[in-house]
């Protein structure tokens, strides 16, 4: 076949995958002038959910190398088991920093979504309760532990159900004006970002 042809058959099959890749899953093409881009936000969610599913695969292997809590564990029972899962996570976490859960375009996400949640009709409400136990500006430490005696701020259904869910071992919180990323079991602050609550 002459190189002439197959050039413009390669031609016409990268023409017919680029308007396939287009075309909604309803099979119309996109308005003239405006093609198929990627949801920005919904790649944000994706990947922060990948790194999630990475730090509690780690979490859950750390876990499960300590001795398993009773069926009714008393509280000092619980404060050790969270202290030597603590220990685990910063031993295998040693070069963790602030935002590598967290990295800016998630933190953009993150704001945006609790921006949009905070503008509702209950937005003025979701302020005040999270206003009410709020520490305030406090010191924190990636694989430190929640500070001791600051209260764990309830996060508003609003803004939970605007950020993407997050498994049974993390939860999120504010301190101040941050977003934490928070372990439940063992009572780390797995990551956090700055300037979480726009005024």
């Amino acid at each position: 076949m002459i190189p002439s042809l197959l050039a413009a058959l390669a031609v016409s099959v990268v023409a017919v995958s680029h308007q396939t890749a287009q075309q909604p899953a309803g099979g119309a093409p996109p308005p003239a002038g405006q093609p198929a881009r990627v949801n920005a936000d919904a790649l944000a969610s994706v990947q922060f959910l990948k790194r999630i599913d990475e730090y509690v695969a780690l979490h859950k292997k750390l876990e499960a190398t300590l001795p398993r809590l009773p069926d009714h564990p008393t509280l000092a029972q619980l404060d050790a088991h969270a202290q030597q899962l603590a220990t685990l996570i910063a031993q295998a976490r040693t070069r963790a920093k602030p935002g590598d859960l967290l990295p800016p375009d998630t933190r953009a996400y993150l704001r945006r979504q609790i921006g949009r949640a905070l503008a509702g009709p209950d937005g003025r409400a979701s302020r005040q309760s999270i206003a009410e136990d709020n520490p305030g500006k406090v010191q924190l430490r990636v694989n430190g532990r929640y500070p001791e005696g600051v209260p764990v701020v309830t996060m508003p259904a609003e803004i939970l159900a605007a950020l993407p869910r997050m498994p049974d071992e993390i939860e999120y919180r504010f301190i101040g004006q941050r977003l934490i990323l928070l372990d439940v079991h063992a009572k780390v602050v797995v990551d956090y970002m700055d300037a979480a609550l726009q005024p």
